[in-house]
């Protein structure tokens, strides 16, 4: 991993050297609604002479200790670097032709080496064609457009992590075509359509587990949002980022809705998960709602995922068996920003599992409390949290867990 690291920015010295560039003092975040990073302040941008090349240059960290009681359990304390990520975007000959690429390098985003698959650091690779300001097409692995929480930017969320939901239900980032048709306006109507084409395999996927009988990819993901803005848009598109950080002075609102069939998915989550012993036609449904006035920001999602006969049966041992994550999801979150730029957030999350699969998931309850104080927005902030959950299984015992957590977020 620190051979890719120096390998890239000998790369960019390269480049830099080449093409005699010059860095910009100007604003150079790329604007593509179909990927909205949060991004605060100008980054690092080096433009050529002639301006037909751009590459911006950004990182981000997460850095946190947590002290974790699960019942029936010993006491435990954990630290790490949850996500640590560096991102390059620009152009190339015209800024209608544009590419991010975005790489993970945390515990977290990585996950651990398994034998047979790839150590997945690629979070985003992408190339964007933009002929007008409404239109947006992509080619490439990115996000696909899902629940508003999943958007986000994990780095633009006000609790340390995204909900639990948002965890089981997401259908996350894939490799395909990605478009988006944009009609925001000031303080009237708006509406966003995007949509994706994609493997359904999850991001930068590929395997030669010895294990898995699912070789062959003959199955596509399908995926259409709609994104309703009735009060027009919100400052610097604020429907991307969680929290009223900056105070709309006047009532903001978002509906969306989100359609995603996976034909033939080889995961228990669709484009995440464990590898099924089988392939399974999985449909996802997906509703947003956000507010935000004067400091104020509500947040409500809901999130089903539904396969027929979602059970599978490894067929060398009929006692093994994985299940599509069927069931739904809801979540409440509400906050409010104080002038001291201190914020309370609240969250309460519910997760039913279907009766087919209730002996492989259980259902849980959870509450989070989180106390934000922003120094550069989003950029810059010391986030505390406390989280209680209630896991109930299938036999009616439970199990109640929580952890307290202090996080930093630092990006550029």
């Amino acid at each position: 991993m620190k051979k890719l690291v120096t390998f890239l920015l000998l790369v960019i010295s390269t480049v830099a050297v080449a093409q005699d560039v010059k860095v910009t003092t100007k604003d150079n975040d790329l604007k593509l609604a179909a990927l909205p990073y949060y991004n605060y302040g100008k980054g690092l941008g080096i433009t050529s002479p002639d301006s037909l090349f751009q590459l911006n240059i950004r990182f981000r960290m997460q850095n946190r200790v947590t002290y974790i009681q699960n019942e029936d359990e010993d006491a435990a304390y954990s630290g790490e670097i949850r996500r640590l990520r560096l991102r390059f975007d620009g152009f190339v000959g015209n800024p209608k032709f544009l590419y991010v690429l975005q790489l993970s390098f945390g515990s977290g985003d990585v996950g651990a080496e398994k034998a047979g698959e790839n150590l997945n650091v690629i979070r985003d690779a992408v190339f964007y064609y933009r002929p007008t300001n409404s239109w947006q097409f992509g080619f490439g692995v990115t996000k696909l457009p899902g629940t508003r929480q999943t958007v986000n930017s994990s780095g633009a969320i006000q609790l340390t992590d995204r909900s639990i939901n948002n965890m089981r239900f997401s259908i996350d980032r894939d490799f395909g075509l990605h478009f988006a048709n944009i009609n925001e306006f000031q303080d009237k109507f708006s509406y966003n359509f995007k949509g994706a084409i994609s493997l359904g395999e999850g991001r930068n996927w590929t395997t030669n587990n010895p294990n898995s009988n699912l070789k062959d990819n003959n199955g596509l993901c399908y995926t259409a949002k709609l994104e309703v803005l009735p009060l027009g848009k919100f400052k610097n598109d604020g429907h991307y980022f969680e929290g009223d950080i900056l105070r709309e002075p006047q009532p903001k609102v978002m509906l969306s809705g989100v359609y995603s069939f996976n034909n033939k998915a080889r995961k228990t989550q669709g484009q995440l998960g464990d590898l099924l012993y089988e392939t399974k036609d999985v449909t996802s449904v997906f509703l947003d709602l956000i507010a935000k006035y004067r400091g104020w920001a509500f947040m409500s999602t809901y999130m089903n995922r539904n396969s027929t006969n979602p059970i599978t049966t490894n067929p060398t041992e009929s006692t093994l068996k994985r299940a599509v994550f069927n069931g739904y999801g809801s979540d409440i979150q509400c906050s409010y920003i104080f002038p001291s730029k201190y914020e309370i957030i609240g969250r309460y999350s519910l997760q039913k599992i279907s009766k087919e699969v209730s002996l492989y998931y259980p259902n849980i309850n959870q509450f989070s409390f989180g106390v934000n104080k922003y120094i550069w927005e989003h950029a810059l902030k010391l986030q505390a949290e406390f989280t209680q959950e209630k896991q109930t299984f299938y036999d009616n015992t439970s199990k109640n867990n929580w952890y307290l957590r202090f996080q930093v977020e630092l990006g550029i």
